[in-house]
């Protein structure tokens, strides 16, 4: 019978979402042990690259765990997300592929403000993403991180619009879109600054088809992220993950995932 690890992500990386995060993982493991499968559970932080297993379902972020993931699929593991594809989901890394292959990035300069985000991690605490209503505060929220030993930033300039979430799985077809609005599971507020929502009209197929084009390029098989609605409907992808937390659609996407995870481990052949 072979062996199916849930690695749960880090609380440092899920702040105010760390049991959402479990409940997707859980989900799926849940769907993954009526295959038959034998389904057990780790932290990120207690992995290590001895730590035995035939397929990985991991939310795991950090830099160890990436590498202990390295290690455990180099002897065959099926590993999803992959390590290479969340090292390429930091913001940094999405900004720069996003740019370099015409996706729709927010502009580097505008009149309404600018987002300043470290680009090395997932944002872990409030300051780790800031708002800056002018210039003056720009360069005051990047000397800020810069202070805390921050000196990969990424700097884009505020859209105006609509923030909608999406969600997707490479190969399944699965790609959901929602739209944020009062009430809603917010990590750190910043949405607030979108003001209310306007309900402009969108191209679902646009939004996937851009989403999607990054996911292959991350090499990201569990995705999701941020994206402004225009007036005009055109969008920018603001936020890129390797696997959210899908709580409004949890469990259709668990189907989803587990469909991508099990179609990739029958590719394999485990190394004893």
């Amino acid at each position: 019978m072979k062996h199916v690890l849930k690695v749960y992500r880090a609380e440092r990386y899920s702040p105010n979402s760390e049991e959402r995060d479990r409940a997707i993982l859980d989900a799926v493991g849940r769907i993954m042990a009526r295959q038959g499968l034998n389904v057990t559970g780790t932290d990120e932080d207690m992995l290590t690259a001895d730590t035995p297993a035939d397929i990985i379902i991991s939310m795991a972020r950090s830099a160890e765990a990436l590498t202990a993931l390295d290690a455990i699929g180099r002897r065959g593991a099926t590993v999803v997300n992959s390590p290479d594809g969340v090292r390429a989901c930091r913001r940094s890394t999405a900004d720069r592929l996003m740019r370099a292959n015409d996706l729709p990035a927010a502009p580097l300069r505008g009149t309404d403000g600018y987002w300043i985000k470290r680009g090395d991690e997932a944002a872990q605490q409030r300051d780790d993403i800031l708002f800056a209503k002018n210039e003056e505060e720009k360069e005051q929220a990047i000397a800020h991180l810069k202070a805390r030993g921050i000196s990969d930033i990424v700097v884009t300039a505020h859209v105006n619009g609509d923030l909608v979430k999406f969600y997707g799985v490479a190969g399944t077809g699965f790609f959901r879109t929602f739209r944020h609005s009062d009430g809603d599971y917010s990590k750190f507020g910043d949405e607030a600054v979108n003001g209310r929502q306007h309900s402009y009209g969108f191209s679902t197929a646009d939004v996937h088809a851009a989403a999607n084009r990054l996911a292959e390029l991350t090499g990201t098989d569990v995705y999701g992220g941020d994206c402004i609605i225009r007036k005009d409907g055109t969008f920018a992808i603001i936020d890129f993950n390797d696997w959210p937390s899908f709580a409004k659609c949890r469990d259709e996407a668990a189907e989803a995932i587990a469909e991508a995870v099990t179609a990739k481990a029958r590719l394999k052949t485990i190394k004893r």
